[in-house]
């Protein structure tokens, strides 16, 4: 219990005396023992409001607080009697300003005052009249009101032993139905806590599997088998029909790709400037392999080429675009990357002339819960962009997700949109 008081979830987590005690039980109490004892009852809150209706209410102590000049002193008793007792930390017996004996029994929880039950409305045997004293100035002339002198001596006595007893046994049933509910919601939020743990180092413990499998397999997953033979087979043809300078082109480009594919990263981060020109590389390969059929450009300024970025970031989303534009066209397939900023974060854009990424896919792709591959997710081009999407809200928060515009009426083609923030902490690296 001390260690969960220690861990900044106490008592500021809740509103009031509500949350500790069930009111509706409460009453029921407080009128069961007001038929039994003859006294009155009524639940406050710490600031004095009633959170109970009135249990038998003396007809002397309703009418006198129908009077302006009474009124204020009735309350004054009431809130002087509830805090005397919270500062006791059990019952505390008085006179009002008219005499009467009341008595308040404070509702506690570890050392907080949540409120008061405010009881009494009744006289004691003469041999017990000193025994209690006044908590305030006696308030003089009601008596000359017959309507209250009246109404005053239809109040019954009762035996300040009586009082006593009453008061205490209440104040055990509070402590125990406060410190009851108490327990039960510690457990329930250590419970919750529990779960929550589990679930962040479940979550944690596949975000690592991912990202270590993501090293191992960038080859496996990132670079499509297709397109390696595809480049290879192209290399050979070129090699045979025509001189060297495409095939060295093609042939450098190939090598550069495979290199940086290779390399070992173990932040996963990298320049954007490795991730621009390893796209190049790509896209110079698809563009001699596919002629007229792709056409690209890319236009992000050198000043972001500092900016760090998850490895392997740009080519998935590259490769999804010369799939599903350049590949199925005869001529005219179009991809564009652009990069700007917008003073917090650079954007980065690819964007294509295609039919678009259906709207259930992009569900699939961007809101899978699961932080492995998505059997629903189907395709090595799909699996690349779930992966750059969960490495991207890893490293830099779930604002930074990849956003894709689909298929949508009116409008045709593919925009993915990338965005890195232009500074990093030490605490986005891992």
């Amino acid at each position: 219990m001390n260690e969960f008081m220690k861990s900044g979830t106490g008592l500021e987590d809740f509103k009031g005396i509500s949350d500790f005690i069930d009111l509706k039980m409460l009453q029921n109490i407080l009128d069961n023992f007001a038929r039994a004892t003859g006294l009155s009852f009524v639940t406050v809150d710490h600031r004095g409001n009633p959170v109970t209706e009135y249990s038998g209410f003396t007809k002397f102590c309703h009418k006198i607080r129908s009077y302006d000049e009474y009124r204020e002193n009735c309350y004054k008793c009431d809130e002087t009697g509830g805090l005397r007792a919270a500062v006791l930390g059990k019952p505390y017996f008085y006179k009002c300003h008219t005499g009467l004996v009341d008595f308040a029994i404070p509702i506690m929880l570890r050392g907080n005052y949540l409120g008061a039950i405010l009881a009494g409305q009744t006289k004691v045997e003469e041999s017990y009249n000193g025994k209690v004293e006044y908590i305030t100035t006696k308030t003089k002339g009601w008596e000359n009101n017959i309507e209250l002198e009246e109404a005053y001596g239809e109040i019954d006595e009762v035996s300040l032993d009586k009082i006593t007893s009453t008061a205490y046994t209440l104040h055990e049933i509070s402590k125990y139905i406060v410190e009851k509910e108490y327990l039960n919601i510690v457990k329930q939020q250590l419970n919750n806590r529990h779960l929550k743990y589990m679930e962040e180092e479940k979550k944690q413990t596949e975000l690592e599997k991912s990202l270590k499998e993501a090293e191992l397999k960038a080859l496996q997953y990132q670079i499509n088998p297709h397109f390696l033979f595809n480049a290879l087979n192209t290399i050979c043809r070129l090699a045979y029909i025509e001189g060297a300078t495409k095939t060295e082109e093609m042939g450098y480009a190939f090598s550069e790709m495979m290199r940086y594919v290779l390399k070992k990263n173990t932040s996963q981060l990298m320049k954007l400037k490795e991730e621009i020109g390893h796209s190049k590389n790509y896209l110079k390969i698809q563009k001699i392999r596919l002629g007229e059929r792709l056409n690209y450009s890319i236009d992000i300024p050198e000043k972001y080429y500092d900016i760090s970025c998850p490895f392997m970031m740009l080519q998935p989303l590259v490769e999804n675009s010369v799939k599903y534009v350049a590949e199925v066209r005869e001529s005219g397939g179009l991809i564009h990357i652009k990069g700007y900023d917008d003073g917090n974060d650079l954007i980065i854009t690819v964007k294509d002339d295609g039919d678009g990424i259906p709207q259930d896919k992009i569900k699939d792709i961007l809101h899978n819960d699961s932080l492995g591959i998505s059997s629903e997710v189907s395709g090595k081009e799909e699996i690349g962009l779930a992966n750059v999407n969960k490495r991207l809200i890893h490293f830099f928060g779930d604002r930074y997700g990849l956003e894709i515009g689909g298929q949508r009426k009116g409008s045709t083609g593919t925009v993915i949109k990338i965005r890195l923030p232009l500074k990093i902490g030490p605490s986005n690296y891992s």
